[in-house]
């Protein structure tokens, strides 16, 4: 049984005007009678009710710098019916926001719903993440749950990131001390060891203040040895998500603790993708829709609010709990675009959350603040020891290639390249297939630098394809090839279709107006203009994320004759080189190879 602790806030607040755009969210916004009367002021327990400030974020992934393009903005639903987009994001400015979010409130604690670290850019995954595990020290991160991407460099190097030490191939990389680790708990509940059935770390964590306690149960999603590698999670049991809180929660209760946050890495997809959207029209937690929506809806009702992520998306809403009664979920979309500030009302008597009054609203991280100067000096070590790699060009473009689109101009950019690189290796290759989640960023035109428009340096390129996989190649039938399709829109990926990008030469029509497997048209793939033959063998390329069956393409497990090849990021890297230059860059890709039916 994990000990509780009364880990104290730290006091050290920069001073300004609360800022940032928000969506606000709300349950009834009414307190028993005689609540406002009773609330404490001043002296912290003179009163029954306290308000505390639950602030939140998920899916940093280690963007310590303002992301690029599109994963660098947010978008406004406006009352004139318009969208407004807004620049948001970088940890400089989230850490002011955060600061300044605090001021005034006595009771204050932040809490993460995953997937910090991993798949990072350059400045943080060169370094094994160990500096955004320093900034989120600096933001003063209270809690968070493990997400997938924890889990990329495996249980060892998770428990590095919680504890500290060097790592323990690339050593220390700050000479005067060695990396601390986390100074906040990550909670493990629904992952065990296979053989002892103990979580991996802590289930649980309390937050105590002046005789006020909010038990935090966090859980990751169940479904994470389907998204990472195999030696990931290798050991590990993934455990239900609400089985496992409803556990949990009955042990705090046991404990005497009444107030409770499920910190889940599982999240929802809104009917909007505007931030301020009010997915509880018409009706509580209408506009929301995914694993979140039926695991919420399961939760025992001693959970008071559900903190989610993974799916990178923003809402705040209301979803009825197994008692009928509405409870608040939310979720800051991702990369540190926004943050989530709740007000969780705390009846001293009971020990339980006033549920009727919680509050809750997403604020976008904008830019338009002063750069907290600690994190900025963090960012400005670490960028000098990255800077000889980073900065390094690797190719030119002629425009921003983007991540948009069930078939992305990027996506055919880097099919492509694995092509040239498996055809280097073997010249009877003939496809190669990317998986979307693996490409993390788009290319933009503008410098992120001194490099200039259109360069594209070794750091950008770090930041599209981040996971160290290897290029492979496997034999597969033409019935294989149309099975991996079809499990793009089946089986696992049905309800949150997976569209794998596609090398110059495979065309297909995907009808989106069917179900299931039918969503393929199986009579329309052809390679290079002929028809898929089921009976014949194709070479096919892809990195060993796909290779082992991941994002559920089962068949792509299957594949015979394997050879492992080099590093994905540097085929990435010399077929840019190799097919671009100052005055000749790579033209945007059109992304017409596959034909969408909705």
């Amino acid at each position: 049984m994990p000990p509780t602790t009364d880990r104290h806030r730290r006091t050290h607040r920069i001073l300004g005007a609360a800022a940032g755009l928000a969506t606000v969210g709300a349950l009834v916004s009414a307190l028993p009678a005689d609540a406002q009367e009773n609330k404490g002021q001043g002296n912290p327990q003179s009163g029954r009710y306290q308000d505390v400030q639950l602030l939140s974020f998920n899916d940093l992934h280690g963007n310590l710098e303002p992301p690029t393009g599109s994963s660098g903005r947010v978008t406004e639903h406006e009352a004139d019916g318009t969208t407004k987009t807004i620049d948001a994001g970088g940890v400089e400015y989230l850490a002011t926001h955060l600061r300044q979010a605090r001021q005034g409130h006595k009771y204050s604690v932040t809490a993460g719903a995953g997937d910090m670290v991993g798949a990072s850019p350059l400045l943080s995954g060169l370094f094994h993440d160990e500096p955004t595990i320093d900034a989120l020290n600096k933001l003063d991160l209270d809690v968070t749950s493990v997400g997938n991407h924890e889990f990329d460099e495996g249980a060892k190097e998770l428990a590095r990131l919680q504890n500290g030490g060097c790592h323990p191939e690339d050593g220390c990389y700050d000479k005067s001390q060695k990396f601390k680790g986390a100074n906040f708990p990550y909670l493990t509940a629904n992952v065990t060891d296979d053989k002892t059935g103990k979580p991996l770390l802590k289930p649980y964590w309390v937050w105590k203040k002046s005789g006020v306690k909010i038990g935090f149960i966090g859980v990751t999603l169940k479904g994470t040895p389907n998204i990472v590698s195999a030696e990931g999670v290798k050991g590990l049991k993934f455990g239900d998500e609400v089985e496992t809180i409803n556990k949990y929660a009955k042990e705090l209760q046991k404990q005497h603790v009444q107030s409770i946050v499920a910190l889940i890495h599982e999240g929802g997809m809104p009917a909007s993708g505007d931030y301020n959207y009010d997915c509880d029209s018409p009706g509580p937690g209408d506009g929301i829709s995914g694993p979140i929506a039926d695991i919420a809806k399961h939760v025992t009702p001693a959970v008071d609010a559900l903190v989610t992520g993974h799916t990178h998306q923003a809402y705040v809403c209301t979803i009825p709990d197994p008692a009928g009664h509405p409870r608040m979920v939310t979720s800051a979309s991702s990369f540190g675009r926004l943050y989530t500030d709740t007000t969780l009302t705390y009846d001293r008597a009971t020990g339980d959350v006033v549920r009727t009054a919680v509050k809750s609203a997403n604020h976008v991280v904008t830019r338009d603040v002063a750069k907290a100067s600690d994190i900025t000096g963090l960012i400005d070590r670490w960028n000098t020891l990255a800077a000889p790699v980073a900065s390094r060009p690797v190719g030119y473009i002629a425009g921003e290639i983007d991540t948009n689109g069930t078939e992305s101009p990027l996506g055919d950019l880097i099919a492509d390249a694995q092509l040239a690189y498996a055809k280097s290796l073997d010249p009877e290759a003939v496809l190669a297939l990317m998986n979307p989640g693996g490409i993390r960023a788009p290319l933009t035109y503008a410098a992120s630098g001194s490099e200039g428009d259109g360069v594209v340096t070794y750091g950008e390129a770090y930041t599209v394809q981040p996971f160290a996989n290897t290029v492979n190649l496997v034999d597969l039938t033409g019935a294989q090839v149309i099975t991996a399709l079809q499990q793009q829109v089946s089986g696992a990926n049905e309800a949150s279709p997976k569209i794998l990008q596609v090398s110059e030469g495979l065309t297909y029509t995907l009808d989106l107006t069917k179900s299931g497997a039918a969503r393929v048209v199986t009579d329309s793939v052809r390679l290079n203009g002929s028809a898929i033959d089921p009976a014949a063998t194709y070479r096919v390329a892809m990195n060993s994320f796909l290779a082992g069956g991941g994002d559920g393409f089962t068949e792509l497990g299957n594949g015979t004759d394997m050879l492992i090849g080099g590093d994905d990021l540097e085929a990435f890297g010399t077929y840019l080189t190799a097919n671009s230059s100052a005055s000749a860059p790579y033209a945007v890709p059109t992304a017409d190879r596959i034909t969408v039916r909705q």
